[in-house]
């Protein structure tokens, strides 16, 4: 620009073409091109030297650039076709083919600086960087593939994830190698970077990995229970990046492949141990040392500089992760949490509830309301709360061998002591289906009766229920006896018994007809 315009101005102060050439130290050919374009212009001699400069440059740009070819005129014949395919989502590669099908031949280049062009081909939307964060605000976090460890014993091997954590102000960054990607070891990784870090970011910006977010929203996400816990407990903020916004989380975009090919590619590890701790020493004297292209800057001292004063403290001591499920409650009440039966209210037998367990306790909640709270138990364990069950079924539940006695002595002090006797001995709880059916039969036929039949089954010995049902059968079925009062009928005609007898002591001897 500095050029043209000192040839302009040489030419209009009357130097002749080669003299401005020699004087400038340019090509005559050059200048004679830049005061032909101006006198082409025919403007008025009073035009300013800005203007005169403006139109001179934008004409010489206009009669550059390479004509068009005739690869050119082939795709403009086909434009439609071209269009078509393009917006049903077929690639340019693709579209090239089903024109030679077509007997169309366009070399790719061609067909690409025509469809870039015309069509809008592979345009989008300038990026425009966003502004550093303050020291110590936000630090953004992905996850993926990153690196292999060795064949063990058995000829296994086995491929390793990586969350990793960029700072966004200073890019110092640290790498966490995990074998799956879980809600546990997201907060392993987390409680690692605070130690790596020395210190707490305020904002944590994560993608839409399931083990984070629940569901994705621009607005409102909503995030897992545990994760969403623990950033609680630990006093940061979660900003979810938006879904396929990649420019969200910018500064950890692109880490994933250069950690697997700077950091791990090339190594040969054993163990998950071994690979946690090389990307700790890569982190802090390769990556950490290494001039950033952007801040041009030492990652590790620019963060140690500005970042580090500025974070929240560091935890002293670990985190109880949580563990949160939705289990069902069975038709026996009891709910499944870490492979582990827990009682629970007849009310909810059938019923979806939220549990969180942790080290020492589970929790269950139905909504926002707290159900009920058990001590946590190891795989396999079972705890059963009385509470929970109907008396008998608890009772049978629990091999409560003293309800069944007193409930049996509800009916009669010798029920009891039949119920007692009933149950003594050894293995007393392979005889309480005995003493539910004893606790029947007084049920049945009567307390009164019942305790009779018992008290005289006691004197003879005799403890079994069966018989004993027999015994109050029997009772049952016999006549009652006859307790009315005998009352003699009068007759009509009543005669004295005398003129019964056989010989009537008034008839005198031989009147007899």
């Amino acid at each position: 620009m500095l050029e043209i315009k000192e040839v302009l101005r040489r030419w209009r102060g009357g130097e002749s073409k080669k003299r401005i050439a020699a004087s400038i130290g340019m090509d005559v050919k050059t200048v004679r091109r830049h005061v032909r374009a101006a006198e082409e212009l025919c403007l008025p001699p009073e035009t300013d030297e800005e203007t005169l400069m403006a139109a001179v440059v934008e004409k010489l740009e206009a009669g550059q650039g390479r004509p068009r070819g005739s690869g050119w005129e082939r795709c403009q014949e086909h434009r439609e076709f071209i269009a078509a395919k393009l917006k049903a989502g077929v690639r340019l590669t693709k579209v090239r083919k089903l024109l030679q099908r077509r007997q169309v031949t366009i070399g790719y280049t061609a067909l690409y600086r025509y469809v870039v062009a015309e069509l809008g081909f592979g345009s989008s939307t300038p990026t425009i960087r966003v502004a550093d964060c303050g020291p110590g605000e936000e630090l953004q976090v992905d996850t993926g593939w990153v690196g292999w460890v060795e064949r063990d014993l058995f000829g296994r091997k086995r491929r390793f994830r990586a969350w990793i954590f960029t700072a966004v102000r200073s890019r110092f960054r640290f790498v966490y190698p995990v074998w799956k990607e879980t809600t546990g070891t997201a907060i392993e990784a987390c409680e690692a970077a605070w130690e790596f870090f020395g210190g707490i970011f305020k904002v944590l910006i994560p993608d839409n990995t399931k083990v984070i977010v629940d569901q994705a929203d621009p607005l409102t996400p909503k995030l897992n229970l545990g994760f969403l816990e623990y950033a609680q407990a630990r006093g940061f903020q979660i900003d979810p990046a938006r879904v396929r916004s990649p420019r969200d989380k910018g500064r950890v975009e692109r880490a994933v492949r250069t950690v697997g090919e700077d950091c791990f590619g090339g190594e040969r590890l054993y163990s998950l141990e071994e690979a946690r701790t090389h990307a700790h020493r890569w982190c802090r004297e390769e990556y950490g040392q290494s001039r950033h292209r952007t801040t041009q800057r030492l990652p590790l001292e620019y963060f140690e500089a500005e970042e580090k004063p500025a974070l929240l403290p560091a935890p002293t001591e670990s985190y109880d992760v949580p563990v949160w499920s939705e289990p069902k409650v069975g038709r026996d009440q009891h709910a499944e949490v870490g492979r582990a039966l827990y009682s629970l209210p007849r009310p909810y037998r059938g019923k979806k509830l939220r549990a969180r367990a942790d080290r020492s306790l589970v929790r269950f909640y139905d909504g926002r309301t707290l159900v009920k709270t058990h001590p946590r138990l190891p795989p396999g364990g079972r705890r059963t709360d009385p509470s929970d069950f109907p008396p008998e079924k608890a009772a049978y539940a629990l091999r409560d061998l003293a309800f069944f006695t007193n409930k049996a002595a509800e009916h009669g002090e010798a029920v009891g002591r039949f119920a007692q006797a009933l149950l003594q001995g050894p293995l007393p709880w392979s005889r309480m289906r005995q003493a539910y059916a004893l606790i029947g039969l007084a049920r049945r036929y009567g307390a009164e009766r019942t305790n009779k039949a018992c008290a005289v089954a006691l004197e003879a010995d005799m403890i079994d229920v069966y018989r004993l049902r027999r015994m109050l059968e029997i009772a049952a079925s016999a006549p009652a006896p006859d307790t009315s009062s005998k009352v003699i009928l009068m007759a009509r005609y009543l005669r004295p018994r005398e003129q019964y007898q056989l010989f009537p002591k008034n008839t005198p001897k031989g009147d007899d007809a």
